[in-house]
């Protein structure tokens, strides 16, 4: 089975709970979405948990827009996309906060521990496993009709499979059901559009569940 979840945002505690509600048997792997930091108070506990997590079971982890931003604050990306104020301006002080650093005005003073650091750099843009695409934010509108994932995989613009939300609930031609996060429904519910689509952000860090989709028999966990 496959269990993918959605936007953690630094809140551990829910992290903690939905890790132990998951029945998870061998053979098992977890897929997240990406949004690990920002905006909830445990940033560097959420990490700690996820570099943990990957030595003791098989896991794919997700770049998301916001570890994005984190990258480019810190220079350690060739381009930025959204550095600068843009990572302050949108959670940025609160990862900064819990890794000790909010009060350094030098960028060459902040030091995160070599796994945190190893664990950024390692994030994915996406995972394709099965019938299913998994990627933080969605597709570009304009390759919806394109049936060939590796084509559209090759073709997707990182700024797309980042930060798109335009397309995320738009049927497609490509022949898996793509599951992202990244967009919060309303009422924090899941957002279903099968077979093209499941969107899983339910905006945990708002006050909504954290939560994991089991696949391929799509059973919900939430906490």
């Amino acid at each position: 089975m496959l269990y993918a979840i959605g936007d953690i945002h630094a809140e551990l505690d829910k992290l903690e709970e939905l890790l132990d509600e998951l029945p998870l048997r061998e053979g098992d792997r977890l897929i997240f979405l990406g949004d690990y930091v920002d905006r909830g108070r445990d940033a560097f506990g959420t990490i700690e948990r996820l570099v943990e997590l990957q030595k003791n079971w098989p896991s794919v982890f997700l770049l998301g827009n916001h570890e994005s931003m984190f990258l480019d604050f810190l220079g350690w990306t060739d381009k930025a996309y959204f550095g600068g104020d843009a990572f302050l301006m949108n959670g940025g002080d609160r990862t900064l906060e819990s890794y000790g650093l909010l009060k350094q005005s030098d960028k060459k003073n902040y030091v995160l521990p070599k796994t945190h650091e190893d664990f950024l750099l390692s994030l994915k843009l996406y995972h394709r496993e099965g019938d299913y695409l998994f990627v933080h934010a969605g597709i570009n509108r304009s390759l919806r009709g394109e049936s060939d994932v590796g084509y559209v995989l090759h073709k997707a613009k990182v700024e797309d499979l980042l930060w798109t939300r335009s397309t995320c609930d738009l049927p497609h031609n490509m022949p898996v059901t793509v599951v992202y996060g990244h967009t919060p429904a309303e009422n924090f519910e899941v957002r279903w559009n099968l077979p093209f689509s499941v969107g899983i952000d339910t905006g945990a860090v708002y006050g909504g569940p954290l939560t994991a989709l089991r696949l391929p028999d799509e059973t919900l966990f939430q906490v």
